[in-house]
C-alpha cells in the first residue's frame, strides 16, 4: 500500500500520521490559569529537541471553535509549565483530561487530582506521577495554515520518585523505564503500555 498524503484531507493526514508514528511519548502538561488554579492536558506531538539548552517541544493545535488551546494561552501569559510522564495506572485521568472544558475551569478540580510541591518550580506537580519536568517558555513558533503552535520549553528541574532512578556505574543518572512504566500514544483511541525492554551495547 502506498499513500500519497497530497491526496488526503488535513484530518485524514492527522489520522494516518498518528497511526504511523508510534509509539509516541505523552506530555501531560500542567499550566496556570488566570483564575489562580491549573489547567491539565495531554499532548502526544511531543519530544526532546536539544540538550544545550535543555529543550522540549510540544505541538498544540486549536480548540474545535478555532481559538488557541488553554495550555498555549497559559504558557504564553505566565511562562512556567510542568510536563509529567504518566504511568500506565494514570490512563483514565489522563484520557479524561483531554476533554474540552470551559476556559478557566480546572481539570485538576474536575478530576479530583492531588497536587504536590515541586522544589525549584513556581508551579506544583501532580502527586501521583513518578516523573515531572519543570519548564520555562523558551520560544513559540507557528507552522501551517491553521496554524499549529510549537511550544519550546527549557527544562529547569526534574522530579523523579525515589526508587525510579539511581546512578549507574559511571555516575550518570539512570531512570528505570520498567519502574516508571510510562504510557505511550498510538493512533485513534489506542494507547501503549508495558512494552518489552531490550538492552543492546552501543556499537563502537
Amino acid at each position: 500500500m502506498i499513500i500519497d498524503l497530497d491526496d488526503l484531507s488535513t484530518s485524514e493526514t492527522y489520522f494516518a500520521m498518528t497511526q504511523a508514528i508510534i509509539p509516541r511519548p505523552i506530555a501531560w502538561v500542567l499550566s496556570e490559569n488566570g483564575a489562580g488554579d491549573y489547567n491539565l492536558a495531554p499532548f502526544s506531538y511531543f519530544n526532546a529537541v536539544c540538550s544545550d539548552p535543555p529543550l522540549i517541544m510540544i505541538s498544540l493545535g486549536k480548540k474545535p471553535d478555532g481559538t488557541p488551546k488553554d495550555t498555549r494561552v497559559n504558557i504564553e501569559a505566565r511562562g512556567s509549565f510542568v510536563v509529567h510522564i504518566a504511568g500506565v495506572e494514570q490512563i483514565q485521568p489522563l484520557n479524561a483530561s483531554s476533554a474540552t472544558l470551559p476556559a478557566g475551569e480546572s481539570e485538576i478540580t474536575h478530576l479530583g487530582l492531588e497536587l504536590a510541591e515541586f522544589p525549584g518550580s513556581r508551579l506544583p506537580r501532580l502527586a501521583e506521577c513518578r516523573l515531572a519536568m519543570a519548564c520555562e517558555l523558551y520560544e513559540v513558533m507557528e507552522l501551517g495554515p491553521v496554524p499549529q503552535a510549537l511550544v519550546f520549553g527549557r527544562l529547569t528541574h526534574l522530579y523523579i520518585e525515589d526508587g525510579v532512578a539511581e546512578q549507574d556505574s559511571k555516575g550518570r543518572l539512570k531512570i528505570h523505564a520498567d519502574r516508571l512504566n510510562p504510557l505511550g500514544r498510538l493512533g485513534a483511541r489506542e494507547y501503549f503500555a508495558g512494552g518489552e525492554i531490550i538492552t543492546l551495547p552501543r556499537p563502537a
